[in-house]
């Protein structure tokens, strides 16, 4: 007799009665989904952008005559904790703009004095003489004035890059007209007016280029910088009218399509034996094709020559006041892109961090249906994520907000169809052949860029903070 002993150690298995589980698979089929990728996103850039199609390769944007000295931002060079200013970047100073002389401004960016600095620091006063031009390496800082009823206004934030006093360093016993305020820690770069003044005097070039830049009339421009239009309006009688013209600006912009490419290699002995119930080579294609995609869009945002995020004229570039994107940095930004607003762009990252900062304040925004899928709107204008804007190691990153379409002069994406072995819109997959070890292989290729019509078609917020 065998005695059986409940849930002990050497329990005797009772007889199978039936087939398990793990052999009937052998003669099922397995239902299966084709091949997942964590890769893909939404791209939300590539859905709203309308596609301008460009027939010849190559997208010319025709603008109005503009008039900009001075509007750049300058760069640096740091090794430890000394920074310098990079001489040629110092023609992106008003005062400098078209100077070439390169040893004269290397010799300049060696008399620059390196300054750190803490918050609610006053770097300048108003009233005070200005003796120095100020270069921010790192920080930021309030430019303040004076308003209307005696109060300070915040005139302007000021940031890496920026820099102030430029023409007050140059005029006979200017004064600061405003104060600068810091907002964080950071340093600076000056100038002092006795180092720039020694130099002019050692050099007949400086000395005449900062002459004509003191002597050089103002050009008749409008709000937005463009040659001026000259009209009349609410006159009587007969005066006579001005007259006037468009200039046009005579070397205009042009955008290149590029391109992304990839050779995807699939073995013949894959695509004829293991081709049921998914064909492979599709499958393969179609994973290639997402990743190009993925690709596109973070060259529409990140490249250097056309990317969005490089393409913003400077002067639609604001701070964050506080350091976290709040309410008040997206007015900002809507009041830089304020002619028919179509979309804000962040990452899922910075959209968390500004619904944090509402949520501090009781606001919450409202949504908005696009295609079918909700998402969280301010002001009635999408804020639509976006993985490809890149955050910096010190957890920052940038909002942008876009005006779209031809029609309004706005953003567009550009690609050009019809092209030879189209598979998708702008994008070939060109059949390369076999080689000897019977491989296939097949040539992918898309093609695109991005054009900005007119400057206050795209804004830019910097360094919103995510950490907060």
């Amino acid at each position: 007799m065998t005695e059986t002993v409940e849930n002990g150690a050497g329990v005797e298995e009772s007889s199978q009665l039936s087939l398990s589980t793990a052999a009937a698979r052998n003669l099922a089929t397995t239902t299966k989904t084709v091949p997942q990728m964590q890769g893909i996103t939404s791209r939300w850039l590539l859905r709203v952008l309308p596609w301008v199609q460009v027939s010849g390769g190559t997208y010319r944007v025709n603008r109005r005559l503009s008039y900009a000295v001075g509007d750049g931002r300058v760069s640096f060079t740091s090794t430890g904790a000394d920074i310098r200013v990079i001489p040629a970047e110092l023609t992106e100073l008003g005062l400098l703009r078209g100077f070439d002389d390169a040893e004269l401004l290397t010799a300049l960016a060696g008399r620059f004095e390196q300054r750190p600095f803490e918050v609610g620091d006053t770097l300048v006063t108003s009233g005070s003489p200005a003796q120095e031009l100020f270069i921010i390496a790192h920080g930021k800082v309030n430019k303040i004035g004076e308003g209307q009823y005696g109060e300070d206004n915040v005139l302007a934030v000021l940031a890496d890059g920026d820099y102030f006093g430029d023409h007050e360093i140059v005029e006979p016993e200017g004064d600061w007209d405003y104060s600068i305020k810091a907002i964080t820690g950071g340093t600076v770069l000056v100038l002092p007016r006795a180092a720039l003044q020694e130099l002019i005097d050692s050099s007949d070039g400086l000395r005449e280029h900062v002459a004509r830049y003191l002597a050089a009339p103002t050009k008749a421009q409008d709000a937005y910088g463009e040659s001026a239009i000259e009209l009349s309006s609410g006159h009587d009688g007969e005066p006579v009218l001005p007259g006037t013209f468009v200039d046009y600006e005579l070397e205009p912009r042009e955008y290149q399509l590029s391109v992304a490419q990839t050779v995807l290699r699939v073995h013949t002995r894959v695509a004829d034996l293991f081709n049921q119930p998914m064909n492979q080579v599709e499958q393969q294609l179609r994973l290639t094709i997402e990743a190009l995609r993925e690709r596109q869009e973070h060259e529409m945002i990140n490249n250097r020559d056309f990317g969005l995020l490089h393409n913003a004229d400077l002067k639609q570039r604001v701070h964050t006041r506080t350091g976290p994107p709040t309410p008040d940095d997206f007015d900002e930004l809507l009041a830089l892109v304020w002619k028919e607003p179509s979309v804000f762009l962040a990452h899922p990252q910075a959209i968390a961090a500004f619904g944090r900062e509402c949520s501090k304040r009781g606001v919450y925004p409202d949504s908005v249906d696009i295609a079918g899928h909700k998402v969280p709107a301010w002001r009635g204008v999408p804020v639509l994520p976006c993985d490809k804007l890149p955050i910096s190691k010190a957890r920052t990153t940038s909002v942008l907000l876009m005006r779209t379409g031809e029609n309004n002069q706005g953003v567009v994406g550009l690609h050009q169809t019809g092209i030879p072995d189209e598979y998708q819109p702008s994008l070939s997959v060109r059949f390369m052949g076999i080689n000897e070890q019977a491989v296939m292989s097949y040539l992918v290729s898309a093609y695109y860029s991005a054009a900005v019509l007119v400057p206050d078609a795209l804004g830019v917020l910097d360094n919103a903070e995510i950490g907060h």
